[in-house]
């Protein structure tokens, strides 16, 4: 008797696939050259030292190799690559002056009314500069600001010099110098000593030119005893041609702050995604990650935590979803550089139809680090015989005085499993569906409620038949 075979259906992407006429202001030519950089900082009217910063970071990335390890990134060249895309607008602090064509598509993803609902401020970026901005006036009483990088360059200069690309420097690997010298859009958030934010922020980037990059910047300073909730989500329609996504992230968390930063990627197929996120914790700070990764043809994403202070905390929960013809390579990376630090990541994976899907972590406790504590659980579901999953673990130990945990789980649903649901009267199929939900039920719980709807769109596990 031939075996059945469980049926998970593809992400439904109908709501994100949704193209606009690609109309803009002005989009650079393709490729990267020191004139297409001049000529983007000049029309963002930037001080000096920002164009100067632009050019030395090209300068890094054309001295710079590709990485010799993770997924092939062979699909991608530059020299078809757009790296500046105005979008047809400027920005605009009242929704209804937000053109229509482009508020249509945020309203389809559900940002106005989740800015009304949930959200303490917003801001909607399309493809290269911000659309949108908008942030509470309890909040501006308090000192909060949250505002578009291209605002903060020129309002708050001496903060953004002092901080930009110090925590994630351009020599750090070859997109840093890419995003460093092509950078554009993102957001600036400064939260005031003592200040609770209590309703969340939230940032979205859509692209929706094809063949082109974004490269948003996102800067967020968290100052002693403040705490912060940040939301980021992104996504982009399919084209048959690559995009490029390198945007950078840089939080600061002060001493006793606290900040959960949680994030959506659901890029397009077509979309190589190579981002990098680093937070530096002080004396008693904590950070927590909550990342989905569902999109993209590539992903190479690795959220760092430097916990510098003496009992600085970090958590990372994160659950990527690798379908047909895409190789996600994703994981976290902990420092912990300071005495009494403790870190905790929790992650899982599902993987089919040929897909791939990674988890590369490395946590390194320095020889000062005494005392600190670190526990990693990786667990990973293949859903049928063709797709892979991998857990590529380093544990660097500098100091005896520590307590350090791994634990990683690779396999499918178990038929003893299945047959003690049935066993309880419930029907094989709905048992199946049961324990793939809950499978992921740890971490999506974890996701921000304004997220529940978008959680549906992007893992909707259609089962059919039995495991075989």
């Amino acid at each position: 008797m031939d075996k059945k075979k469980t049926v998970v259906a593809d992400i439904d992407r109908s709501i994100y696939d949704r193209k606009n006429e690609d109309k803009f202001s002005y989009k650079s030519e393709k490729g990267l050259t020191r004139d297409i950089i001049l000529d983007i900082s000049k029309r963002k009217n930037e001080p000096q030292w920002m164009t100067d910063f632009r050019l030395k970071s090209l300068e890094i990335y054309e001295a710079m190799e590709l990485p010799s390890w993770g997924p092939d990134l062979k699909d991608l060249d530059m020299n078809h690559i757009v790296t500046y895309v105005r979008p047809y607008t400027e920005m605009k602090g009242s929704w209804s002056e937000v053109p229509r064509e482009i508020k249509d598509t945020f309203d389809k993803l559900g940002i106005p009314k989740a800015e009304h609902e949930y959200l303490a401020g917003v801001g909607a970026q399309y493809d290269s500069e911000v659309v949108y901005h908008s942030i509470k006036e309890e909040l501006v009483k308090q000192g909060v600001i949250y505002t578009d990088m291209e605002t903060a360059v020129r309002d708050y200069e001496d903060v953004i010099r002092q901080y930009f690309m110090k925590l994630v420097p351009p020599n750090d690997h070859k997109f840093v110098a890419l995003h460093g010298a092509v950078w554009s859009g993102g957001s600036f958030v400064y939260v005031p000593e003592g200040v609770t934010v209590d309703i969340p922020l939230q940032s979205y980037f859509r692209s929706n030119s094809p063949g082109a990059g974004q490269f948003e910047h996102t800067l967020i300073i968290v100052e002693k005893g403040a705490k912060l909730h940040f939301i980021e989500g992104c996504s982009a329609p399919r084209y048959h041609v690559t995009n490029l996504h390198a945007g950078c992230v840089e939080l600061y968390v002060k001493e006793d702050a606290s900040l959960r930063y949680s994030t959506i990627e659901n890029w397009s197929r077509n979309m190589m995604n190579l981002n990098t996120k680093r937070a530096l914790v002080e004396k008693n700070g904590s950070i927590e990650w909550i990342s989905g990764s569902f999109g993209s043809k590539v992903s190479m994403l690795y959220p760092m935590s430097i916990l510098k202070g003496e009992g600085a905390r970090s958590e990372f929960t994160g659950i990527t979803f690798a379908g047909k013809g895409q190789n996600l390579d994703t994981g976290t990376k902990v420092v912990h550089a300071a005495p009494y630090t403790s870190s905790t990541v929790n992650t899982k994976s599902i993987s089919k139809s040929g897909g791939t899907a990674v988890y590369r972590g490395s946590v390194k406790v320095n020889a000062n680090a005494h005392h600190s504590k670190s526990t990693v659980s990786c667990e990973s579901l293949m859903l049928d015989d063709i797709s892979r999953s991998d857990t590529i673990p380093v544990l660097d130990i500098s100091n005896d005085e520590v307590e350090i945990g791994h634990e990683a789980k690779i396999g499918r649903i178990s038929d003893e499993v299945i047959f003690y649901l049935m066993s309880r009267g419930i029907p094989e199929e709905e048992a199946e569906a049961m324990i793939v939900r809950g499978f992921a039920e740890p971490i999506a719980k974890e996701l921000p409620l304004e997220y529940a709807v978008e959680m549906n769109h992007l893992i909707q596990l259609e089962l059919e038949g039995t495991i075989g």
